[in-house]
């Protein structure tokens, strides 16, 4: 029986598998692309993308392209960037779309394993393309505050991210005018990860050295903050 229904499967034309594999939940979607060849290259190909968001995101596939250095890229991109919209960043917004791509971009520059550039490059090139596509200066920066926000909380926790939080929280910005300048609570999420999820990974030097700084900038602190 196993044999006749794989059968019969192999027959289906890809418009028909797509319209199946839509269906299926998103989490199970990269077991299915690895059954095989043939799914691989059905996930890889740009259609099924594009009629996922056509049956999932109906509005998106009408809407505008947009100004600024965040493009939307391919069909794959677009529904990552619309789950995340909806999944992860929740907007409710017209600029839901641009919002996940924006998150993508900030998570992928920051994961980058050599040298990723000052968060104040990639913050100011967020703010920049929010009141591109027409949002005010404190909506902009109400909006990039929450990506940032949102891509904090789902950094990895190993080694890389411990070293990258460091180096966020060690970044002076404030200086920075507004909106360019990351917000209070985005540096405070910063070190509230880094003293309580990476507590043990400091040395006692670098623990002082990093409490030092927090102190001028937040008071009080939390007790969690405390102790080495």
């Amino acid at each position: 029986m196993g044999g006749e229904v794989e059968e019969l499967i192999g027959i289906l034309p890809d418009h028909i598998l797509i319209e199946i594999f839509i269906r299926l939940p998103v989490t199970q979607w990269g077991l299915v692309a690895s059954v095989s060849k043939r799914w691989t290259g059905i996930f890889r190909g740009d259609h099924l993308w594009q009629t996922a968001i056509a049956r999932t995101w109906p509005t998106a596939v009408t809407r505008k392209r947009w100004p600024g250095p965040i493009p939307r890229s391919s069909g794959r991109r677009r529904f990552m960037a619309l789950y995340v919209s909806n999944n992860i960043v929740a907007s409710g917004s017209e600029t839901d779309e641009l919002v996940g791509h924006a998150y993508l971009y900030l998570k992928e520059q920051l994961e980058l394993s050599n040298s990723p550039p000052p968060s104040s490059i990639l913050h100011g090139t967020m703010i920049d393309q929010f009141i591109a596509c027409g949002l005010s200066r404190d909506g902009a920066h109400k909006v990039v505050s929450e990506i940032w926000m949102a891509v904090i909380n789902n950094l990895e926790e190993n080694h890389h991210t411990f070293l990258l939080l460091k180096r966020l929280a060690k970044e002076g910005d404030l200086f920075l005018p507004y909106p360019y300048s990351r917000s209070y609570e985005v540096l405070w999420r910063v070190y509230d990860k880094l003293f309580t999820d990476f507590r043990d990974c400091f040395s006692r030097t670098d623990y002082c050295n990093l409490l030092g700084c927090v102190r001028s900038r937040f008071q009080p602190l939390p007790s969690t903050w405390l102790g080495y």
